[in-house]
């Protein structure tokens, strides 16, 4: 039993801690960073084309880029934008709130690369041009109208030159783009206004005619206009470009994912919802089956949940929507500890212990194997940060922050608490038990488990290979995925014979279970400018709910960490295993059973028509941890079993290490499965194919850590009685 000095210093600690953690998060809007797909917003990657640059300036050039683009976002007017080199020669940008696509886009994407040209006016060399024969000196270019032009190459001024550029309007009320010259652009635009009055200087921006006015006087001013066919937005939009300068090299969009905030208000609503069912879920449970240790374990998911919050607002780290899965996950495998410590108690009072030595024993017992069974899923978190991106970091971090809660509060607060009453005389300390001191011989039918097992991954297998491609979601195999809201709604039949009729052909439409009116179309193209066009034209309101847009490229890329994260995790999770149980046996019996529920997993997936996603791929990542978790537990009670039962054959010292675990394995595989329903119910499409893998991974664990992982490790040592 710990001091009643020690329990001061305990309880100290722990209220110092909650109201660190206060501090951290009150006020929850001004101290949370919420991502993209909860407040709207969008999300771009952009490769930087720099194979005209040498390449000792190619970062250089990147660097100019950014602080060029923060420059034009600056101007747009968003606020908090996320500016960042990704590798080599990617940069990318997360634009939160209700942001314009197109007008984004443009700007962002624009390299406003301004040249003042003189235009040749000898007929017999404009005429040789034409017929293809271009003078050396000059490039042939048209004006917007089509008119052809003639014009020296070498610039007489640079956007180099430039102060300033407005936006106006000229004499017959136009739009127009007013520029001011610095005060070494002013003396080269005297000089070459002097010389060459009379003659045509074109205004080209990248590469594009603009106009080409007649030089009447010489200019001394150091002011010039750009006119054109302009809507008082591009007139502005321009000006903005050219005041931040021109992109050194150009940029080509890889990826893009663009949320709208109708769509991000209703994730934050149907995320909150499913938080509050499944911790409602959990807690009644906990209070109906354990009573006092259900008020103790009550306690604990609540500051499992205000540490996670307030971890994340001292990180600086971003909320998304698998953020908010994850700590959804994290309440239901939070109750796995507690669990585990009651379960123990219960033990030491069945053999008689006070209750004083019992939970002293029960802590103790418990403590190695939460350990043991958390850093697993806190290395598959680990690799899953490093290889993820965006939404996929934040659910890793979420997890993490979750993990590293649970164990600080069952071990520590609940320890506190629970020795807190016994200073107070608490004598008894009641549970329910439904399941009594089973006695089910779990290694006798694992040769049909097995078999059962490789019958539906071998279906799944069959099932997946000649859809593959159908499988592969957007993330791996590039192109576009629009998301909106019709209005009237239309049915999918309607909508498909519309779209037919326009010429968009190669598409896949899908319905919104949760939106009335909202639709889902596919597409290996960017469509989306055509697309809204004619949605625009045939619906009375058309809401932008998400846009992804995904290159071949950046699908390539993601497949290979995807695969990198599997592995490693994989490898790293044996590692750890087989340092942890000095049996390399224990530790590869656990990996294949780790592997069966993943390949179960993907098998039901075939089975249902879901894509293959990243988030698909948090989600088996996380079934790894919760697997190994999972046999963790039954290996860490037959290792405390070898001393005491030496003599028995290892058949039945694993028949009754999983027996008496099983109490354990039941009653948290029930728990987190009524978490992971609550997301699957109330979480949305956005979530439920996420939430129907973790379900079946779940139950495909608990079925693992029983018939499969262990029954392997007698497999593996069918020669050897014990364990040595």
């Amino acid at each position: 039993m710990i001091r009643r000095a020690d329990i001061k210093i305990r309880i100290l600690v722990i209220l110092g801690v909650v109201a660190l953690s206060i501090f951290y998060i009150y006020p929850i809007k001004d101290k949370l960073k919420f991502g993209l797909d909860l407040k709207g917003g969008m999300y771009l990657l952009l490769k930087a084309d720099t194979s005209r640059i040498p390449k000792d300036k190619a970062q250089e050039a990147i660097e100019v880029a950014r602080e060029i683009i923060r420059n034009r976002i600056d101007e747009f007017g968003v606020k908090e934008p996320v500016i960042q080199i990704q590798g080599i020669n990617s940069l990318l940008i997360q634009l939160p709130g209700e942001v314009d696509r197109e007008r984004a886009l443009k700007l962002i994407g624009q390299i406003a690369f301004l040249e003042f040209k003189l235009v040749e006016d000898d007929k017999n060399k404009i005429d040789e041009a034409l017929k293809g024969n271009v003078p050396e000196g000059y490039q042939l270019s048209s004006l917007e109208n089509g008119e052809p032009i003639l014009l020296k190459k070498e610039a007489v001024l640079t956007g180099n030159d430039l102060a300033d550029a407005k936006s106006g309007f000229d004499s017959s009320m136009m739009p127009d783009v007013n520029l001011t010259l610095n005060s070494e652009g002013v003396k080269k635009f005297a000089k070459v206004t002097q010389e060459n009055v009379g003659k045509r200087l074109a205004i080209v921006l990248d590469g594009k005619v603009k106009s080409a006015p007649v030089i009447r006087e010489p200019i001394s001013g150091g002011n010039a206009q750009i006119t054109g066919s302009f809507t008082v937005e591009e007139a502005r939009d321009l000006a903005l470009v050219l005041r931040a300068g021109a992109l050194p090299c150009s940029l080509k969009l890889e990826e893009e994912r663009t949320v709208g905030p109708l769509l991000g208000s209703d994730s934050v609503r149907r995320g909150i919802n499913s938080i509050v069912l499944g911790a409602v879920f959990v807690a009644i449970f906990m209070l109906v089956y354990y009573l006092l240790g259900g008020v103790i374990a009550i306690v604990c998911l609540i500051l499992d949940l205000l540490f996670v919050l307030a971890g994340l607002s001292l990180l600086r780290a971003t909320l998304t929507l698998p953020g908010i899965a994850g700590m959804i996950l994290t309440l239901g495998m939070a109750v796995d500890a507690n669990v585990l410590i009651f379960e123990r108690i219960r033990e030491e009072l069945s053999i008689g212990k006070p209750l004083s030595l019992a939970v002293k024993n029960g802590f103790d017992k418990a403590k190695r194997t939460i350990f043991d069974a958390n850093i697993t899923t806190l290395i598959a978190a680990f690799f899953l940060f490093i290889y993820g991106t965006g939404p996929i970091r934040g659910f890793a971090t979420t997890l993490s922050l979750g993990i590293i809660a649970s164990i600080f509060t069952a071990v520590f607060v609940g320890r506190t608490i629970f020795n807190f009453l016994l200073l107070y005389n608490i004598k008894r300390f009641p549970m329910l038990e439904i399941i009594r001191n089973p006695k089910i011989n779990f290694i006798r039918p694992r040769n049909i488990c097995l078999l059962i097992s490789l019958f539906i991954i071998g279906a799944g297998i069959f099932k997946f290979i000649p859809s593959r491609d159908k499988m592969l979601g957007i993330d791996f195999k590039g192109g576009q995925i629009l998301e909106y809201k019709l209005t009237p709604p239309v049915s999918i039949e309607e909508l498909r014979s519309i779209l037919r009729k326009e010429g968009f052909k190669d598409i896949t439409l899908q319905e919104f279970r949760d939106i009335k009116g909202g639709i889902i179309i596919k597409s290996k193209k960017d469509i989306t400018a055509s697309l809204e066009k004619v949605l625009k034209g045939r619906f009375k309101k058309i809401d932008r709910l998400n846009i992804t847009t995904i290159g071949p490229s950046v699908g390539n890329i993601l497949k290979r960490k995807a695969f990198l994260a599997v592995i490693l995790s994989v490898l790293g999770i044996l590692v750890y295993v087989a340092f942890r149980f000095k049996h390399f046996d224990f530790a590869f019996a656990g990996i294949v059973a780790l592997f069966h529920d993943i390949f179960i997993s993907l098998s039901f997936l075939a089975f249902f028509h879901y894509e293959l996603t990243l988030l698909i791929i948090t989600a088996l990542l996380t079934i790894a941890g919760y697997s190994i978790n999972d046999t963790i537990v039954v290996y860490d009670r037959i290792r405390e079993l070898i001393p005491k039962f030496y003599k028995l054959p290892l058949r039945e010292l694993i028949n009754i290490a999983i027996n008496q675990t099983f109490s354990r394995t039941i009653i948290t595989s029930f728990t987190t499965i009524m978490v992971v329903l609550a997301i699957y119910i109330l979480g949305g499409t956005a979530l439920r194919s996420f939430s129907f893998t973790l379900l079946v991974g779940f139950i495909a664990g608990t079925y693992s850590s029983i018939y499969i992982a262990s029954p392997l490790v007698l497999l593996f040592r069918r020669r050897r009685s014990i364990i040595k």
